[in-house]
C-alpha cells in the first residue's frame, strides 16, 4: 500500500504529530509511505524510511497572494506526477486542503481531507456580514462532495451544520497514539519531578486561551505553582507575565518553552489543564490519561467531551475561569480514577487500522 500525506509545514503542532504519528506507524506495518510539505519547517524529527519532500512557494511577484492557490496547487501536481500512484491520500489542515482541492492530478484519486479544528469557532468566530458569508462560502466550495475525515463528531457536525457541507463520505477517526513510545519517552528526566505543579501544553494562540487559564489559576486557591510548557511571540509571553503579575501569581507562573519531549513534564504534574475555546480534537488529554495525569479540561466544542466520559467527565468545565478554578480544584483533590484499558480505542495501531478502510 502506498500512502501520500499532505501537510502545510511541520511546526511543533498537534495535526502535525498526528501525522508523522500515522506515518512512522504505517512504516513500521511494511507500508511506503510519502509526505510532501509545502514549507521548509520541520520541528519534529521524521521517521526513518519516510518519503518526505518539501514544495516550497519561491514566487516573490506582487501579485503572488491573488495566484498562490492555483499555483501551488500545479506545483503539487509536478510533484505528483513524479512519484506515480497512490492507494490513499489524506490532505491535512485547511490552508493545505485549499490548495489539494484545486490539484488535476489528484482528481478521481481515493483523496480525503482530515479536518483538525471546528471550523465555526476557528474561522467564523470573529467575522460578521459579507466577511462571515464568503468565508462560509469558500469552505463550502473546498469540502463540498468531498471525502472527509474529521478527528471527533463534533467537528463533522459543525461542518455539516454551520456549512452545510454535504461529504461524499464522512468518518470519525480520533488522533492516534504510540502508547508504548508515549510512556518510554515519559521516562526521561523531568527537571520537576517529585514536586506538585500543574500544567498547560500548548503554543500561546488565542484559542487556547492562556489568560482564562491565568484567570482560573489565581482563583483556585491553588499553590502548586502552574507550568506553561509551549511558546508564542515575545509580545505574546509578555502580556502573560503582566496577567499573571496584575493576578498576584507572578512568581508561581513558569514559562518553560517550546519541549519536543513534553511527556516526562506531563507525567509528573498533577494536573493537566486545557482552557481553550475551541479543541478539534484535544491530544495532551489523551496523552495525560496514557502517563496517569489527571485532567480539567473546558467543555469547549470539539473533542474534549468524547475524550473525557463516565467518571472522567467530572473534570469538564464551563468556558468561565470562574467554573474552570472550581473544576481545577476539585480534580486536584479529588482526582478520578483512570482506566488504562479505555484507552486502547486511541492507540495507533488501531487508529492504522481505520484508515486502512479507507481504500476505494
Amino acid at each position: 500500500m502506498r500512502i501520500l500525506f499532505i501537510i502545510d509545514g511541520l511546526p511543533g503542532g498537534g495535526a502535525e504529530k498526528v501525522v508523522l504519528t500515522l506515518a512512522e506507524q504505517f512504516l513500521r506495518e511494511g507500508e511506503q509511505v510519502a509526505l510532501f510539505s509545502l514549507r521548509d519547517v520541520c520541528d519534529y524529527p521524521l521517521p526513518q524510511g519516510l518519503d518526505y519532500r518539501v514544495i516550497a512557494d519561491t514566487c516573490r511577484a506582487p501579485w503572488r497572494k491573488l495566484t498562490e492557490i492555483t499555483r501551488r496547487a500545479r506545483q503539487l501536481d509536478r510533484a505528483i506526477a513524479q512519484s506515480g500512484h497512490f492507494d490513499l491520500i489524506v490532505s491535512h489542515l485547511h490552508k493545505t486542503d485549499r490548495i489539494v482541492a484545486h490539484s488535476r492530478a489528484l482528481r478521481n484519486q481515493n483523496l480525503w481531507f482530515c479536518l483538525h479544528g471546528v471550523f465555526s469557532t476557528s474561522y467564523l468566530g470573529h467575522r460578521r456580514g459579507f466577511d462571515r458569508w464568503l468565508k462560509r462560502r469558500k469552505i463550502q466550495q473546498v469540502y463540498q462532495q468531498r471525502n472527509i475525515i474529521t478527528v471527533s463528531d463534533a467537528v463533522g457536525n459543525d461542518l455539516v451544520e454551520a456549512f452545510h457541507v454535504r461529504p461524499a463520505q464522512l468518518r470519525t477517526i480520533y488522533n492516534p497514539f504510540d502508547i508504548d513510545a508515549i510512556r518510554q519517552a515519559a521516562l526521561e528526566p523531568c527537571a520537576m519531578a517529585g514536586q506538585d505543579y500543574l500544567i498547560h501544553v500548548g503554543r500561546f494562540h488565542t484559542a487556547k486561551r492562556h489568560d482564562r487559564l491565568i484567570e482560573a489559576y489565581a482563583q483556585s486557591g491553588i499553590d502548586a505553582p502552574l507550568v506553561l510548557l509551549g511558546k508564542g511571540t515575545p509580545q505574546q509571553e509578555q502580556t502573560l507575565r503582566a496577567l499573571a503579575a496584575a493576578r498576584g501569581v507572578a512568581d508561581r507562573v513558569i514559562f518553560q518553552g517550546f519541549h519536543r519531549n513534553p511527556w516526562p513534564w506531563i507525567k509528573h504534574a498533577r494536573l493537566l489543564v486545557v482552557s481553550s475555546d475551541s479543541e478539534g480534537f484535544g491530544n495532551v488529554l489523551v496523552e495525560a490519561l496514557l502517563l496517569g495525569t489527571a485532567v480539567v479540561s473546558t467543555r469547549c466544542p470539539g473533542g474534549p467531551a468524547e475524550i473525557l466520559t463516565g467518571s472522567l467527565a467530572n473534570g469538564l468545565s464551563d468556558l468561565s475561569s470562574e467554573a474552570l478554578a472550581r473544576t481545577m480544584q476539585n480534580i486536584y483533590y479529588h482526582p478520578p480514577a483512570i482506566e488504562p484499558g479505555a484507552l486502547e480505542k486511541f492507540s495507533v495501531q488501531n487508529i492504522c487500522m481505520q484508515y486502512r478502510q479507507l481504500q476505494k
